[in-house]
């Protein structure tokens, strides 16, 4: 699982009706270091590592979710369906501590 901050989202005028009652967002991965006081103050942007998200959770603009990509992201539906990346926890706090070297 991947921690990203949701930018923005996509809108599309043809979609899929595999997709029904899901969004498409834009979601800017963290870097380790900015996991503390994400969910407390906007994380630095990395435009460059923005993907596009499938969301079916109500993620925003700003909050700070968990992401998985690959075919872990189809694990969620029980039918063969083309997608990368799906929101799978929309964060209300983190916690981390890096571990010792």
């Amino acid at each position: 699982m991947r921690i990203a901050q949701v930018i923005g989202r996509v809108t599309l005028n043809v979609q899929d009706p595999s997709f029904k009652g899901g969004r498409w967002l834009m979601c800017n991965p963290l870097d380790a270091k900015d996991y503390n006081t994400a969910c407390v103050k906007p994380p630095p942007h990395s435009p460059q590592s923005s993907l596009v998200t499938y969301d079916n959770l109500g993620a925003g603009e700003g909050d700070i979710v968990g992401l998985v990509e690959g075919a872990e992201a189809t694990a969620p539906f029980d039918f063969p369906i083309p997608i990368d990346a799906i929101t799978v926890a929309i964060f209300d706090s983190l916690f981390y501590q890096p571990p010792h070297s």
